[in-house]
């Protein structure tokens, strides 16, 4: 399976944004663009329409760990379905099976929760899922499976989401290792940091 394997942090610097809580404490030390004169330039004023659109996709492919390819064809059905095509992407990207391990809590970034997904730790209405990108839908139940509930991976994950906020569209069991979907999530209802509007003036190109 493709994936980035590359340094996370300095694509957080290149995008502007952290883009794994995990890496704060090195985004937060080194904030401006990578390379030999990334200090002295920083963020210019006069960027292109084009470039910001760039980014933001950028942006929002990173986060998410999804591949070129397979963020368009997000794009193509988001763009088919009835509503706002940002908004509808959006809620695609967030009902991947991955993305609803991570916001639970039961894993610590969304890197960790697909290869969780990926080893097959995790059943969806009682059945093993081990395709990250699986969509969730309301009403799904996802759980761990028996066998997985107390590893140390998923146990340390468990124990440290206190202070994370839970999405008001999942219901969330960390004792029981169970996420119950309760909808499909609204825009207001997902509070990742990107312009979406700029990422379907890019493809609208």
């Amino acid at each position: 399976m493709a994936r980035y394997l590359g340094p996370r942090t300095r694509k957080s610097r290149r995008l502007g944004q952290l883009l794994d809580d995990n890496k704060s404490k090195y985004f937060d030390r080194r904030p401006y663009p990578p390379g030999e004169h990334g200090r002295r330039r920083g963020r210019r004023s006069n960027d292109s329409d084009y470039l910001h659109q760039l980014r933001e996709k950028q942006k929002m492919r990173q986060i998410y760990g999804i591949l070129e390819r397979q963020f368009r064809r997000y794009y193509q059905e988001a763009a088919r379905l009835k509503g706002i095509t940002g908004d509808n992407l959006l809620q695609i990207l967030e009902c991947r099976l991955d993305n609803v391990v991570y916001r639970s809590g039961l894993a610590r970034t969304r890197p960790q929760a697909r290869q969780l997904v990926n080893h097959g730790h995790f059943q969806v209405n009682g059945h093993k899922v081990d395709i990250p990108s699986y969509r969730v839908r309301a009403g799904d139940m996802v759980t761990v499976k028996p066998k997985s509930r107390e590893i140390i991976v998923i146990r340390h994950a468990a124990d440290t989401a206190g202070d994370r906020r839970v999405p008001e569209w999942l219901e969330v069991s960390l004792d029981e290792r169970r996420v119950q979907v309760i909808d499909v999530p609204s825009r207001t209802q997902i509070d990742t940091a990107v312009r979406e509007q700029l990422v379907v003036e890019l493809y609208s190109r």
